[in-house]
């Protein structure tokens, strides 16, 4: 008689990467104004700087529209980011949205990896689509369907949780980070308190990222006062306005990982 084979355990973990997630009703291609909430008409309006391809069949959840990185800025920070110390060779997305910005990375041919993190489903499906439209390698961004906070957490205290493909070496990583702004005050204070950015405030990000390289994309009068003081020890802060047709669109700090 042969030995009986004995059945493969399938192995469960507590954050593995997503598969293709189909668009939902969520997912909106519009193409006219008439079709457009009158809270996004101003977002529709400069569609083709968002996404010059957006045409082509982007598309994005109306919340999402709030949250995108202009293309020409994306592809500047992708750019610069780019000249990093070579050894880093895999970079964390932490708010994917609608991929606008992990596009721009993976078109660089960089990042040995890339890894996009995004919470909701709709917007994660949109993202993956319109990277499939820019003609991204498939091989280059492997999503995550998550809270970033979470995969954070599990990947500096408990990796073993994650699926393999999800664990990295944090010495060769670089963090981008586009939050949410939210909040009251940060499209008319002169002077932007970042403590008050919702839902998420300066001193949980920085918290969150610190024993990476990190990159943060904020408002465009954040207080530079509160950013400076970020920076490690023995060594600097990079802060650079995107501007765009005479006006600045955003701030993004480089902020170094500070040493234990």
């Amino acid at each position: 008689m042969g030995s009986a084979k004995i059945p493969e355990i399938a192995t469960s973990y507590a954050l593995e990467p997503a598969g293709i997630f189909p668009l939902t009703d969520e997912c909106k291609h519009y193409e006219g104004r008439h079709q457009v909430p009158w809270d996004i008409q101003k977002y529709f309006s400069q569609r083709y700087s968002i996404f010059s391809w957006y045409d082509e069949g982007v598309y994005m959840t109306d919340d999402a529209w709030f949250g995108v990185t202009p293309e020409p800025v994306a592809n500047q920070i992708a750019s610069e980011m780019s000249a990093t110390d070579p050894s880093r060779d895999t970079l964390i997305d932490v708010f994917a949205g609608a991929g606008g910005n992990a596009i721009a990375f993976a078109l660089t041919n960089r990042w040995k990896r890339i890894i996009a993190v995004e919470r909701d489903a709709s917007t994660l499906a949109c993202a993956q689509n319109n990277a499939e439209l820019y003609e991204v390698d498939p091989s280059l961004i492997t999503w995550v369907h998550a809270d970033s906070f979470k995969y954070l957490h599990l990947l500096h205290n408990r990796p073993e949780e994650l699926h393999p493909d999800l664990r990295i070496d944090l010495a060769k990583t670089v963090l981008f980070s586009s939050p949410p702004w939210g909040g009251p005050g940060y499209r008319t204070d002169e002077v932007f308190d970042l403590s008050n950015m919702q839902p998420y405030n300066l001193d949980k990000l920085h918290s969150s990222y610190k024993t990476m390289d990190h990159v943060l994309y904020l408002p465009r009068t954040s207080d530079i006062r509160q950013i400076a003081k970020l920076a490690p020890e023995e060594g600097k802060v990079d802060i650079v306005q995107y501007c765009m047709e005479g006006a600045s669109k955003a701030l993004v700090a480089y902020i170094p990982k500070c040493k234990a």
